[in-house]
């Protein structure tokens, strides 16, 4: 079925309003910030966007602002907004975990270090105080004697 010229303008003015309000982020529920509900917003058959029909160059116009809008940061769908936030989140807490998990082998193995440390100066205070009390196997040799070499007169 054809179309006037007047309704192919009047038509081209909604998808046009429709396009100005999804980009300023005015999504409705259930919609995304894309061709399929921009269609719906302006009441047009969503294939007229595609091939060689009547709006497709609304949807390179309708994309190329969408995509300028995404490289400047800015997001219009809230939804999309919130999976990109989620992401970017979700990769610092990985980087924490991962920095966390560090952390604890790191400490885990001072800490094996530590008790062995510990072992083993224990065991020296139980030798040393054994030898003190002369309960050790081992006998100590005598004191070496010091001469004193005395001075003429």
């Amino acid at each position: 079925m054809r179309i006037s010229a007047a309704q192919r303008t009047e038509n081209e003015n909604r998808i046009r309003a429709a396009m100005d309000r999804l980009l300023r982020g005015e999504i409705p529920h259930g919609g995304k910030c894309d061709i399929k509900t921009l269609a719906n917003e302006a009441g047009v058959d969503r294939t007229a966007f595609y091939g060689t029909r009547p709006y497709s160059h609304l949807r390179v116009e309708f994309e190329r602002r969408l995509n300028a809008m995404r490289e400047a940061g800015e997001i219009p769908d809230p939804r999309e907004a919130q999976i990109t936030r989620l992401k970017a989140e979700n990769a610092k807490l990985r980087e924490r975990l991962a920095a966390s998990e560090q952390a604890i082998d790191e400490l885990t193995d001072f800490r094996g270090q530590a008790l062995a440390r510990l072992a083993a100066q224990h065991e020296e205070i139980v030798r040393l105080r054994e030898s003190v009390a002369g309960t050790s196997p081992v006998s100590r040799l005598p004191a070496p004697r010091t001469t004193v070499i005395g001075t003429c007169s």
